[in-house]
């Protein structure tokens, strides 16, 4: 008689196609199909983070949060603001005056702006304009001329020479970026202001606020330019001075021409919505780079109780 075996019976290979076989290939599916989705996550986050950074990058000088209309027309913006005192004595070149600058350091650096008052006057009749945008995220230097009596060209040197001084002695130079620096500046200030952006191409914008200057052709500026005008001025009227100075800018350039209504020569010495509201557009779109100001200047905004007209290229292209 056969003694039986002591060792286990050995089971048969499974036959192609069986369920131990369907159960194996679908198990490795799954993996393959749950490593392939982690693989996708993580790549996709990858991306979105490289994109959050260039995104970031193309836009390194954006400054506050995401404007909207009632953020520009408000009397202050979302920083707080100090201000110092320079007296003419220990500067060269201008009569001193005052800067205002955004208080907080955890933004990094900010662009920066200097405001000529006009023919007779002093700092005080533009110093509206220096905490208004300073609270935007600039640092604003109104300034007093060598001498009330001052011509557009004389002013627009003073200008720069005040910016310089912003940049190299100040006590607030290690606030501002050098690169990104604008003037400003009222009736034979405004002609200054025309004056320093042809001298200093390197300038990112300018704004002459009603401004006078006997000199009608600027096709050398680079800067872009928003010009000011008034309806009811008589000192400078718009179809002498404004106006000229507007249509002599290149055609190329980035340039608006508002006309304000119901104004005068000197609307621009009190505190103004619209002269507010649109130059912080213009100065954050061109001195920031900042291009969510755009939908504020483009389309051209149009007439209203506030503007008589508005004229401009769009979209701009600096």
């Amino acid at each position: 008689m056969q003694q039986p075996s002591s060792e286990l019976p050995t089971a048969a290979p499974a036959p192609a196609g069986s369920r131990p076989s369907r159960v194996k290939s679908r198990l490795v599916r799954s993996g393959l199909a749950a490593f392939l989705a982690v693989g996708a996550l993580v790549a996709g986050q990858a991306t979105g983070a490289q994109a959050a950074g260039t995104e970031a990058a193309a836009n390194p000088y954006e400054r506050g949060p995401a404007p909207t209309e009632s953020s520009i027309e408000a009397s202050r913006g979302p920083y707080a603001v100090s201000e110092t005192s320079v007296s003419s004595l220990s500067v060269t070149g201008f009569g001193g005056g005052t800067i205002y600058y955004p208080t907080s350091t955890s933004d990094g650096t900010f662009g920066a702006i200097a405001i000529s008052p006009g023919y007779t006057a002093y700092q005080s009749s533009i110093a509206w304009l220096g905490p208004r945008l300073a609270s935007q995220g600039f640092v604003v230097f109104t300034i007093d001329t060598n001498t009330t009596l001052d011509q557009p060209a004389s002013r627009g040197d003073q200008l720069l020479a005040a910016l310089d001084y912003l940049t190299s002695r100040s006590t607030v130079r290690t606030r501002i970026d050098s690169s990104r620096l604008g003037v400003m500046g009222h009736s034979m200030g405004g002609g200054g202001t025309l004056e320093a952006a042809k001298d200093r191409p390197s300038l990112q914008a300018a704004i002459p606020l009603t401004g006078w200057n006997l000199d009608k052709t600027w096709s050398e500026i680079k800067t872009p330019t928003l010009i000011f005008g008034a309806d009811g001025d008589t000192i400078a009227p718009v179809a002498s001075h404004s106006e000229p100075f507007y249509t002599s800018l290149p055609s190329s350039l980035d340039k608006a021409y508002l006309e304000l209504n119901g104004a005068t020569h000197f609307t621009p010495n009190s505190s103004n919505t619209t002269i507010a509201k649109y130059s912080i557009s213009w100065l954050k779109r061109f001195i920031d780079n900042d291009t969510r100001y755009e939908q504020f200047l483009c389309p051209l905004p149009r007439p209203s109780l506030s503007i008589e007209e508005y004229r401009g290229n769009c979209p701009h292209t600096s």
